[in-house]
């Protein structure tokens, strides 16, 4: 306080500006010992009525009306910077688990003799929720696995990192997909917390039949085109979420691909894109799929997206994914 009362004193007393400098490193001091704004206006006060005891009645209440505001303005200061720390670390977090499943999604979609295959996934916010991996086995065949995680940051991205090196421990064993699923839905409930879940489609193309064999953990249904028909039909099998019971009976299901057939594996953020308030029809995605199925397979998922990311205003309410898995002879 005497500090602070030289000071002012030589201010009032010279209006020397080297005074104005000094009290700005006595500010600066002050913040580093955790002295509050109030505590400032408190040595204020004091030292000028140490200075100048006969101040008017009215000065002085001022400066008890200055103080309660100090007092007030320093617990939400407080407040402020505790939230403000708190978003901070939240930030760092989401931003390694961010870049973790950066890491974690960068898929490689393996060339496979006789099938094309498009794969496009754009997440609505920092960290998407959704994931697909592409894995061939060596006799060629090619497994395919999209899935929604409901959960954010770190623990869904050590969620899908599990999951990862789960599938590439398994995908050799030429297992049905019902047993893929099975298997991943024990390791979910036992190391998962039960407040997060998944939902997946599993599918494996068999090269040597062209037969897509597939299962489903509660997640969106698929779609299978016709290039005889022209006509799209859903696909689906019974199963429920990953991580909430087990252990849990999954379906496995299998489809012939002909000539130009494909099998379309897509999660809830397509068929739930919308249009001003509204949700579009399923129908939609169907109808643009139809619309540039002339092009090659990843074409085709491009140019779905650019399609309902326009109509949202480019501004996704949901993570995005859709994959196409066509048979070229």
């Amino acid at each position: 306080m005497e500090k602070y009362k030289r000071l002012l004193k030589q201010y009032i007393t010279t209006k020397d500006e080297s005074a104005l400098y000094k009290a700005d490193r006595f500010s600066k001091d002050s913040l580093q010992n955790n002295i509050s704004p109030d505590e400032i206006v408190q040595i204020h006060i004091e030292s000028l009525t140490s200075l100048y005891p006969n101040l008017p009645e009215h000065v002085m209440l001022s400066f008890n009306f200055l103080l309660e505001t100090m007092i007030a303005y320093g617990v939400a200061h407080k407040e402020f910077q505790a939230l403000r720390e708190k978003q901070m670390e939240l930030k760092s977090e989401i931003e390694v688990a961010a870049n973790l499943q950066k890491s974690l999604m960068d898929t490689k979609v393996p060339e496979v003799e006789g099938i094309e295959v498009g794969a496009i996934s754009v997440p609505s916010r920092q960290m998407n929720g959704d994931y697909y991996q592409f894995l061939k086995d060596r006799n060629g065949n090619l497994s395919v696995t999209i899935a929604d995680i409901i959960g954010k940051g770190m623990p869904a991205a050590l969620s899908m990192s599990m999951i990862k090196y789960a599938l590439n421990s398994l995908h050799d064993q030429r297992s049905q997909p019902s047993e893929i699923l099975d298997v991943l839905n024990r390791i979910v409930e036992q190391n998962v917390s039960s407040e997060m879940f998944i939902t997946m489609f599993y599918g494996f193309y068999d090269t040597n039949h062209n037969k897509f064999h597939y299962s489903s953990a509660g997640h969106e249904p698929g779609f299978l085109y016709s290039q005889e028909t022209n006509q799209f039909t859903e696909i689906n099998a019974k199963g429920i979420a990953l991580g909430i019971k087990s252990p849990a009976k999954y379906e496995s299901n299998s489809v012939k691909l002909e000539k130009g057939d494909m099998a379309i594996l897509l999660t809830d953020g397509v068929t739930e894109c919308r249009c001003g308030d509204q949700f579009i029809d399923r129908k939609e995605v169907l109808n643009k799929i139809q619309e540039f199925k002339h092009l090659p397979a990843q074409e085709i998922v491009q140019k779905v997206y650019k399609h309902f990311e326009q109509i949202q205003d480019f501004d996704l309410k949901d993570d995005f994914t859709l994959i196409l898995v066509r048979r070229k002879h």
